[in-house]
């Protein structure tokens, strides 16, 4: 099941396996116990840059390096890390990579709900065994966060912040003790050096829980940015997408970098509340907005031009996703993009196409 081209989307210790080699070849500096590359070769691995052999590692993160040298710095000691921001500021991807490059593994993952109970962090039970035996080892279901704790290794918590209160309050002694308790079988897991936790949250979601004060003292918290201008936007949209579709076996070249650089400027403007030049104000919707919502729209669109269109993104398969990421609120939302269809999109005369198309889909 696993052979190379058959997986949708492969474990990044798997997609960037050759990075991952040449980084732990080329790294000569002291590594942390259980890391399998040291800090500095960490931080080369998510912001890119060229070894002493000439080989090229590919920037995973865009952005301020600064910001992945506190977050591998976190890591280093025994604080877990909090990745902060609103949705699609890269948080997902960043702690996916750290936690591949630092432990060779990004699998032991916890997907924060709003239904989740404690057994989804801490353990849980083979209810047929527990029956039939009672409490033992085997019967003992253990969680990614107990794997990570006996092995060692990173343990990913997403979205940490749509988990119930209660149930965010069992990670504090995880992180302040390192030990996990079981009073059932009357014994504990202690945590093996190089065992560390990167969760994420924003608080955009509906339906959030603050986290504890006694919570939070337990977390660095690194706060993920927006990109700080539209070059820095327009370049990691044109990477992600890039890679997105050699995955799913898109042409290359579908997508002009002249389209790329028209949504990730209207999404910029509609977030800002103002137009690039400053000189027009905005409403703006209730929508993110995001760099991640400018990769998925121009994704559809680089779909619909491939199998349905000319084979080269066009207006009008930009138009539809465009659409549907503004407008989450039909009233609110769809009166704030018609304003700025007329007061913005209808002036630029190179965008005419764009506004035809967009009135059409309207």
């Amino acid at each position: 099941m696993n052979k190379e081209g058959k997986i949708l989307r492969p474990h990044v210790e798997e997609a960037y396996a050759e990075e991952l080699a040449a980084l732990a070849k080329a790294d000569d500096r002291p590594k942390p116990p259980n890391w399998h590359l040291s800090p500095w070769a960490v931080v080369t691995y998510l912001t890119g840059g060229k070894l002493k052999n000439g080989f090229e590692i590919e920037a995973k993160y865009i952005g301020n390096q600064r910001l992945m040298e506190i977050a591998v710095a976190t890591l280093v000691t025994d604080r877990a890390l909090l990745l902060v921001g609103i949705p699609g500021t890269a948080k997902t991807w960043v702690s996916e990579h750290l936690a591949a490059a630092i432990s060779g593994d990004s699998k032991r993952l916890v997907q924060g709900t709003a239904g989740m109970s404690e057994d989804a962090l801490r353990y849980g039970w083979n209810y047929a065994r527990l029956i039939a035996e009672g409490p033992s080892d085997k019967a003992l279901v253990p969680s990614p966060v107990m794997d990570a704790m006996a092995e060692g290794k990173i343990a990913r918590v997403e979205e940490l912040t749509r988990i119930p209160s209660d149930v965010q309050d069992s990670l504090i002694t995880l992180l302040s003790e390192k030990t996990l308790p079981i009073p059932e079988l009357n014994t504990e897991v202690q945590a093996a050096r190089g065992f560390n936790i990167i969760a994420t949250a924003n608080d955009r979601d509906k339906g959030v829980h603050d986290l504890s004060s006694a919570l939070r003292r337990r977390f660095n918290t690194v706060v993920m940015p927006l990109p700080s201008s539209l070059e820095q936007e327009v370049e990691i949209v044109k990477t992600r997408v890039e890679k997105l579709g050699k995955t799913l076996e898109l042409p290359e070249d579908v997508v002009p970098l002249k389209e790329i650089k028209r949504l990730v400027t209207i999404f910029r403007e509609l977030r800002d509340g103002k137009t690039i030049d400053g000189k027009t104000r905005l409403k703006s919707p209730s929508s993110t907005l995001s760099t991640a919502e400018a990769i998925s729209v121009i994704q559809s669109g680089q779909a619909l031009a491939t199998h349905f269109g000319s084979g080269k993104l066009k207006a009008e398969d930009l138009a539809a996703g465009i659409n549907g990421a503004v407008i989450k609120d039909p009233v609110q939302d769809k009166k704030v993009w018609q304003e700025y269809l007329e007061m913005v999109v209808r002036n630029r005369k190179e965008w005419k196409d764009l506004y035809e198309a967009c009135r059409e889909i309207d």
